[in-house]
């Protein structure tokens, strides 16, 4: 575990072009993976990728925030901002989950809902209030994994389960350093200092319980991929000893205990 490391520099480990993508983890924990289209009002938002894969011999529903490789796979997906249409993809997918009884493994990598005239004119804040709502309410194990950025209600859309889990250079809070720096003293510059205060790496969120857990990150993809897929076995396996009205239960409380 990086314990040494400061905040600031794991926010600068969490934006990093060298993370593990979404599409890696997909890759190698769910090879047969099938993506699925649309959120059935008339968008498909290509920051959310999700669809279905088998973990270990069972069906499972999969949902990652996707920033892309190349600059026009980057500027199509904002960067891996997400607008109205991937919450509802997101959402629907879930929901479709819940319906046939699949787990749901969502893996975040945002700096927040994209900010646009558009997104808000198509219910931005709508979008994902209503994942919020919805996805916290269906009986079924949900587990996410914030595996960069976790920005604002943008990621929390996607982290409403019963699991919140961080690879170790990751970060989760309510806006980005510079957005609090600048609200705070009126001076984006202080972002280290500003990083510091909120408590947004996996340590302090841990010691807050606020996650359940961290994951070791290296620079081995592959094993990265290896530690992720025995977290997600191992907690779904004890997820799914529960009843629905346990997992409910369990889920309600972790939120009202914050």
């Amino acid at each position: 575990m990086n314990k040494q490391l400061s905040a600031s520099e794991i926010v600068k480990r969490a934006r990093s072009d060298n993370k593990i993508t979404g599409m890696e983890i997909i890759q190698n924990i769910f090879p047969d993976f099938i993506e699925l289209h649309g959120d059935r009002v008339g968008g498909d938002d290509p920051a959310i990728v999700g669809g279905l894969a088998t973990f270990h011999h069972q069906a499972v529903t999969i949902i990652t925030t996707d920033r892309g490789k190349t600059t026009g796979e980057k500027l199509k997906k904002h960067f891996g901002s997400p607008m109205p249409s991937g919450y509802r993809k997101a959402l629907r997918l879930v929901k479709q989950a819940a319906k046939f009884k699949r787990p749901v493994f969502c893996f975040v990598n945002t700096a927040g809902a994209f900010p646009s005239k558009e997104a808000e004119e198509n219910g931005q804040g709508s979008a994902i209030a209503q994942n919020i709502l919805q996805i916290s309410q269906l009986a079924i194990p949900i587990i996410t994994v914030i595996y960069g950025e976790g920005g604002s209600g943008g990621a929390l859309a996607l982290a409403c389960g019963d699991e919140v889990w961080m690879l170790e250079n990751s970060t989760y809070s309510i806006l980005s350093p510079e957005g609090f720096a600048s609200i705070m003293w009126k001076d984006s510059t202080k972002a280290d200092k500003a990083a510091e205060l909120m408590k947004m790496v996996p340590q302090a969120l841990l010691n807050q319980r606020i996650i359940e857990g961290i994951i070791p990150e290296s620079e081995d993809h592959r094993k990265v991929c290896r530690d992720i897929e025995q977290v997600l076995l191992r907690r779904l396996n004890k997820l799914q000893e529960l009843s629905s009205n346990q997992l409910l239960a369990n889920r309600k409380k972790r939120y009202r205990e914050f």
